[in-house]
């Protein structure tokens, strides 16, 4: 066996991992929502990963990477870490609270189209008139998500979660920006983010007097979601793309994440998938590949 086929199928088995990880966490986000709040969950599950980060900068002999930190970069990393773990996440896990799994899985995938329209004002990218038939044909698809189907009656199901998780993907996009142009090690970034995000969320909790030790399931829940939304995973899916002969190769396969989950939706938190859901997904992924195809 040659040397290039053992790394890519290595490099297939890295992405396969996350892929099927990351399929996992809607049905994680519901689940766990039933048993701690959004507050604590957030909390213990962004400690998690924290200390998953810091694991990994010590095994490969990182910690030195934050030493390089300039104080400048420590207040990005606390701006950074403001609006992802903190921010972003209150925002999605409280639409996940509203709304059905499959609904705010959906709709959250719309962030690439977000980002692309915040691009134009804040990173002042031009947009053509085929990206605005893309973003049109991904928004088609929340809309009819939104409206679960009834697409004449214009009645939209649950407004506030449609909000939420809207508002989701524009924080998240608006993460990405901000951190595009950071050249830090991943791991050792990430790391801060998260130091300052549970500080953030910690602070909340105090506020809004959410300090309860939660229950064994919604500690499970927090672990599972800490290590395989936030960190490892992450982690795997950059071990996969910087060990691909190509990044195309490997960032394809995330558009199989959504549909897997809503298999593991439908057996593990029993919802019923409607098929407004999986038209409103395609077109919301259709939208998307198309950007990509045309920018």
């Amino acid at each position: 066996m040659t040397t290039d086929s053992t790394n890519q199928k290595r490099t297939f088995l890295y992405a396969l991992t996350a892929i099927f990880l990351w399929s996992t966490i809607a049905s994680a986000f519901k689940v766990s929502l039933r048993f701690i709040d959004v507050l604590p969950l957030l909390f213990y599950a962004s400690l998690v990963s924290t200390a998953a980060f810091l694991l990994y900068l010590l095994f490969f002999g990182k910690t030195y990477l934050l030493k390089t930190f300039s104080k400048e970069d420590y207040l990005r990393s606390a701006l950074a870490g403001f609006l992802n773990p903190f921010l972003y996440y209150i925002v999605l896990f409280e639409a996940y609270d509203i709304l059905r799994a499959q609904e705010a899985l959906a709709i959250n995938w719309v962030w690439p189209i977000t980002l692309v329209l915040l691009s134009i004002p804040l990173l002042h990218q031009k947009i053509r008139l085929r990206s605005i038939l893309a973003i049109t044909i991904s928004f088609l698809g929340v809309f009819i998500i939104a409206t679960g189907g009834d697409i004449g009656g214009f009645k939209f199901n649950k407004p506030a979660g449609l909000i939420l998780a809207l508002a989701s993907t524009a924080i998240w996009a608006l993460s990405w920006i901000f951190n595009v142009k950071d050249k830090h090690d991943e791991a050792a970034r990430l790391f801060l983010n998260f130091v300052f995000g549970s500080a953030f969320i910690f602070a909340a909790m105090l506020l809004f007097n959410k300090t309860e030790l939660p229950n064994r399931n919604g500690i499970l829940g927090a672990v599972y979601i800490g290590l395989f939304e936030m960190g490892v995973t992450f982690l795997v899916w950059l071990k996969a793309l910087k060990s691909a002969k190509t990044t195309a190769y490997v960032a394809n396969l995330v558009y199989l994440v959504p549909f897997f989950s809503l298999i593991v939706i439908h057996f593990v938190v029993g919802e019923e998938i409607s098929s407004s859901t999986i038209i409103g997904l395609v077109f919301i992924v259709a939208g998307i590949i198309l950007q990509k195809l045309w920018d």
